[in-house]
C-alpha cells in the first residue's frame, strides 16, 4: 500500500508540471540554472510569484545571477517568452492552442500508463514475497489466495483513483 500510495503521489505531482493555461510556479521551480558554478534550481536562487493568470516574476536573490537564470529558463525550451528589467525575469505563458492542449492530454495519459505499469510492478514484487513465504510453508495456500485477493483489490482501488485524477486533469487542459 506505501509503494502504491507513492507511486500515486508521484504521478499528481507530474500532472501539476503540466502546464493548464494558467501560470504556476512549479512550471519552472526545478529548471535547473548555473549558480556560482553549481546547477542549482531556479527555487533555490530566486524568489517565484503569479504576477496574473499568464505571467510569473523571478526575482533572483542576487542580481548578478539574472543572466544566468533568463538563459536556464530560455533553455529549459518551455514555448515561453523570457524578458528581464535588469532587476527581476517575467515569464509569460502563451494561450495554448488546441493542437498544445492535444500533447498535454497525451503527455497526462502517457502518465498514467507509466503510473499503472510501476504499480503492477510494486504488487508483482509483493506477491514474490508472498510465494517465497508459501513454499518455505510460512503461509498456507489458503492465505496466500487471501493475501493475493487483497493486494489485487488495493491494486484496483488505487488504479480508480489514478483514473479519475487523469479525467480531471484532461477536463482542465482541454478547458479553454
Amino acid at each position: 500500500e506505501e509503494n502504491l500510495n507513492k507511486h500515486y503521489n508521484h504521478l499528481l505531482d507530474e500532472f501539476m508540471l503540466i502546464r493548464v493555461g494558467r501560470a504556476n510556479p512549479r512550471l519552472i521551480e526545478n529548471i535547473k540554472v548555473d549558480y556560482y558554478g553549481t546547477k542549482t534550481p531556479i527555487n533555490q536562487t530566486s524568489n517565484i510569484t503569479v504576477q496574473d493568470a499568464r505571467m510569473l516574476v523571478v526575482s533572483p536573490w542576487d542580481v548578478s545571477t539574472l543572466k544566468a537564470i533568463k538563459t536556464g529558463i530560455e533553455a529549459a525550451n518551455m514555448g515561453v517568452s523570457v524578458s528581464d528589467d535588469g532587476k527581476i525575469i517575467r515569464v509569460n505563458f502563451p494561450m495554448l492552442t488546441e493542437e498544445r492542449r492535444r500533447e498535454y492530454s497525451k503527455d497526462a495519459k502517457k502518465l498514467l500508463e507509466e503510473t499503472k505499469v510501476a504499480m503492477r510492478n510494486a504488487r508483482r514484487d509483493c506477491l514474490d514475497v508472498f510465494k517465497d513465504l508459501k513454499k518455505k510453508s510460512e503461509i498456507s495456500e489458503d492465505e496466500y489466495a487471501t493475501l493475493d485477493k487483497d493486494v489485487q483489490k488495493m491494486l484496483d482501488s488505487f488504479t480508480d483513483k489514478c483514473d479519475k485524477s487523469c479525467e480531471k486533469k484532461i477536463a482542465e487542459i482541454m478547458e479553454v
